[in-house]
């Protein structure tokens, strides 16, 4: 079979990479070659962003309702082309059927919800002290943004870090995951043939550890947009408080779902299964730490052990599938690592712990204690940890014991106890009787804590990705 080679998308074309260099693209569920992709260097990242940037001296000047007609037909090629972009994240990065359904539609509405974003820009006028003056403050958009975008939803933030962005008048280089570069390329083609201007949307494909900082520290470059594990952002946010540029950063999560005595344990049992295992655990916002009070543990645990031990590990493109591939070998080894160490610690695996090929079996793990690496740090794989707590209180004490706060679960009947946890939950996002995993376009999406800084969202980027300007006219 050919592989396909890819280049970068610079300035509304395919450019190869100036030292000619490719790296290669693996399917995470045999570790064969899917695609050979440019591997960038900082000639490339240059040549990216400053091209972004002659774009925007004209592209600031579109109209809304032109990036509104832009957008709109972008989300209408990507329905249109569905089942080309599943195909790819089923094979890219070993997404079942079912998650990559879910990452399009979601897509779908997020470039929906920045085309409504574009009639939204508006200012203010201002009372003044000075006779005949009218005194007024718009917005402007800043210049060129970098997005810088994971593996394991790419299309959900390949199109994130660019929607708005482009719906506020940015324009953008986008460096993917070397995981995931052919998702990214193929947004770039989507935007084109919706019609956005050659050079309003780049992609520079290469090795983040080789390229990230060019990028991020380029001076054209005015806010950086990152979606990835904390240690990468904090590393993010120092350059960017060195050369004074803003950043977004969405980060890794260490997500609590409590389950009370009084919650209705069908749903909990079916809320923990999809949170904790919905595309093999490599989402930031999987249930990584379940507790449940002592009175119903056993009963909870019996229903989850059954419905967790009857999750699929077959076919990807069967729906029926739950289970993939851990996408690279790292990440395989930190899985075993995290696992390993519970294990010699004292941990009790209740159901998993095996592999098979590039598949972790969905996991869970009782007696779990401070002294393990899993306790504390991102698993990031098919691994939950299920704890008995003697009450509500203590329930809260554990679920806020960790610094990487993005989103928290709490099933309940009990409405006083659950608007008390939606209130002293440490994190950016709380779900009363529903899981952890949970999106939506409008949305004040982020965390607190290790887990992020600032939010995506339409309302909060139209802040983000713009800047005051105060205009005066002295009319008389």
């Amino acid at each position: 079979m050919t592989v396909a080679r890819h280049h970068h998308w610079i300035g509304g074309r395919q450019v190869s990479p100036k030292n000619e260099k490719h790296f290669e693209d693996l399917n995470p569920l045999d570790d064969s070659l899917y695609a050979e992709i440019a591997q960038g260097d900082p000639t490339d990242v240059a040549m990216a962003v400053e091209t972004a940037h002659e774009s925007f001296g004209s592209y600031r000047h579109s109209l809304p309702k032109q990036r509104e007609a832009w957008l709109v037909r972008a989300a209408e090629l990507l329905e249109s082309r569905s089942s080309q972009f599943i195909d790819i994240l089923i094979d890219e990065v070993g997404s079942p059927i079912l998650k990559a359904q879910r990452e399009v539609e979601t897509s779908v509405g997020i470039l929906r919800s920045a085309a409504g974003a574009t009639r939204q820009l508006t200012g203010k006028t201002l009372p003044t002290d000075v006779p005949g003056r009218l005194s007024m403050s718009v917005r402007r958009p800043l210049g060129v943004i970098a997005g810088i975008s994971p593996f394991n939803v790419p299309l959900i933030k390949d199109i994130k870090h660019s929607a708005m962005p482009l719906a506020t008048g940015n324009t953008v280089v986008l460096l993917p995951s070397e995981h995931a570069p052919v998702t990214a390329l193929k947004v770039a083609e989507l935007f084109a043939d919706a019609g956005f201007p050659a050079g309003a949307f780049n992609v520079v494909t290469g090795l983040g550890a080789d390229i990230g900082d060019t990028l991020t520290c380029h001076p054209q470059v005015r806010m950086v947009g990152f979606t990835g594990s904390s240690r990468i952002g904090h590393h993010i946010s120092a350059l960017c408080g060195k050369h004074a540029k803003r950043y977004s950063l969405e980060m890794g999560g260490k997500n609590p779902l409590v389950v009370l005595k009084d919650a209705e344990l069908g749903k909990a049992v079916q809320g923990s299964v999809l949170g904790s295992f919905l595309y093999q655990g490599q989402i930031c916002m999987a249930s990584s730490r379940i507790y449940v009070e002592k009175s119903i543990f056993d009963d909870f645990l019996t229903k989850f052990l059954a419905a967790v031990q009857s999750l699929s590990m077959e076919d990807l493109r069967s729906p029926s599938t739950m289970i993939g591939p851990v996408i690279h070998e790292r990440q395989r080894n930190r899985i075993k690592q995290h696992v390993a160490d519970a294990i010699s610690k004292g941990a009790t695996v209740r159901c998993g712990g095996k592999w098979q090929g590039n598949c972790c079996e969905p996991t869970v793990l009782t007696g779990v204690d401070d002294q393990m690496l899993i306790s504390h740090e991102e698993t990031f794989g098919p691994v939950t940890t299920v704890h008995a707590v003697d009450s509500a209180d203590e329930a809260l004490t554990l679920a806020n014991a960790s610094n990487l706060g993005l989103s928290a679960s709490i099933y309940t009947s009990n409405l006083t106890q659950a608007m008390r946890f939606a209130e002293e939950l440490e994190a950016g996002m709380v779900h009363v009787n529903g899981t952890t995993i949970q999106d939506e376009p409008h949305i004040p999406f982020g965390g607190v804590g290790d887990s992020g800084f600032g939010r995506e969202s339409t309302d909060p980027d139209l802040s983000e990705l713009t800047e005051w300007k105060w205009v005066t006219v002295q009319h008389s």
